[in-house]
C-alpha cells in the first residue's frame, strides 16, 4: 500500500469534522485495497463492492481509531481482511464453473462418488483437527495458507510482530501435524 506520509493528519481532519479530506484517504488506499481483493481472487464486481464497504467502515469507526505509530494501510487491511473473510463465511461466494469448463455430455465423472465420500471424510477431519487449535493460530493458518498473506501481511492484519506471526504458524503447524497422528 502507499506509504502514509501525513494520513494520519487526513485522518484526525476528519475526526474534526472536515469528512471532505475523507476522499483523500479513498484516493490514496482504493487503488491497493481493490488490488488486494483482486489478489484474493474475487470477481472484479465484487473486489468493488468490498473495497466500497471497506472505506464504508472504516468512515464509520474513523472516530476510534488513533495514529499509535502505524501505518494507517494496517488499520484498512484489517478492515478488508474482516470483511474478505466474512463474505467468504456467509455463503455469497458461489462455486461457479464457466460454461466452457462443464464437462461434456456423456464424458465418464473425473471423481466417482467414492472419492468424494472419502474427500469429505478427510474434510471433516481437517476441520475437527483445525477447531482443536487456538483461535490465533487458526486466524493465522487462514491469512497464510487459504488466503496466501505474506508473514508481514499477517503481522500487520493480527496486530503482531512478523516473529511472533512466524512463531505463532509454526506451532499451528506443529500442533496440525501432532493431532494428524494421533
Amino acid at each position: 500500500m502507499p506509504g502514509d506520509d501525513g494520513s494520519w493528519d487526513l485522518v484526525r481532519a476528519v475526526q474534526a469534522g472536515d469528512v471532505a479530506t475523507f476522499d483523500r484517504i479513498y484516493q490514496r488506499y482504493q487503488p491497493a485495497l481493490l488490488g488486494y481483493f483482486r489478489g484474493r481472487q474475487f470477481d472484479p464486481a465484487t473486489a468493488e463492492d468490498l473495497t466500497s464497504e471497506t472505506f464504508v467502515r472504516a468512515l464509520q469507526a474513523i472516530h476510534q481509531v488513533s495514529d499509535r505509530g502505524r501505518d494507517l494501510a494496517a488499520w484498512l487491511l484489517t478492515i478488508a481482511r474482516n470483511l474478505a473473510l466474512d463474505h467468504r463465511r456467509s455463503g455469497r461466494v458461489r462455486r461457479e464453473m464457466p460454461t466452457s469448463e462443464l464437462p461434456e455430455w456423456g464424458a465418464a465423472p473425473v471423481d466417482g462418488p467414492e472419492k468424494r465420500v472419502l474427500a469429505a471424510i478427510e474434510l471433516d477431519e481437517a476441520a475437527r483437527r483445525i477447531a482443536l487449535l487456538t483461535v490465533e493460530q487458526r486466524q493465522c493458518l487462514l491469512l497464510r495458507r487459504v488466503h496466501g498473506l505474506s508473514v508481514t501481511e499477517t503481522a500487520a492484519a493480527m496486530r503482531r510482530s512478523e516473529t511472533a506471526v512466524r512463531a505463532l504458524h509454526h506451532r499451528a503447524g506443529r500442533q496440525l501435524s501432532a493431532l494428524a497422528t494421533s
